[in-house]
């Protein structure tokens, strides 16, 4: 063995394995997976996907992905109805409310899903969604958050769904809403 050929085995063998990268493919199909379950969440009063679903990895930090949505279709504003009755906009704030939780039980389980389909995202990064909410300028908006994100590290989503505890995802994924 010459001696340039002991050099490139010991360089080979003493470099350290270079971690997985993430792909944007594997992004991309996380991100037709949740457009796909905001969208059919429900067959009779599905929610409005703005829009899709955009992901991106970044280094040191983990994994980020983003959608816009608005809870509920809410009657136009047209040159034949120019307002909406008081009664209206407030019946669409009530569902809007009442969607909430749902909202946020499918985000939950997006983020948990989403840490076992991003294998290269390393275990101590972070795994985060936010959802951008859509309103009409002329919504009773009180009491209604403009966007929520939910994050946590992806070690952690993975030891919950290995347990089955998506109850207890509470302590584990920071929920934030603006």
């Amino acid at each position: 063995m010459s001696a340039l050929s002991a050099c490139l085995l010991l360089a080979l063998v003493a470099a350290p394995a270079e971690r997985p990268r993430v792909v944007r493919e594997s992004l991309a199909a996380l991100e037709r997976i949740f457009d796909s379950r905001i969208e059919r969440q429900s067959i009779e009063d599905p929610f409005m996907l703005l829009g899709t679903t955009r992901g991106v990895y970044l280094e040191g930090y983990g994994a980020v992905l983003t959608a816009e949505v608005n809870l509920v279709s809410g009657p136009a504003i047209t040159p034949f109805r120019p307002a909406l009755s008081r009664e209206e906009i407030s019946r669409l704030h009530a569902r809007k409310q009442q969607r909430l939780p749902e909202l946020r039980r499918i985000m939950r389980e997006m983020l948990m899903d989403a840490a076992g389909a991003l294998e290269a995202v390393p275990a101590g990064e972070q795994i985060v969604l936010a959802v951008t909410l859509f309103y009409y300028s002329w919504e009773d908006r009180s009491g209604l958050p403009s966007q929520i994100l939910m994050q946590a590290q992806r070690q952690q989503l993975l030891n919950l769904k290995q347990r089955g505890a998506a109850a207890a995802a509470e302590g584990v994924i920071l929920v934030k809403e603006f």
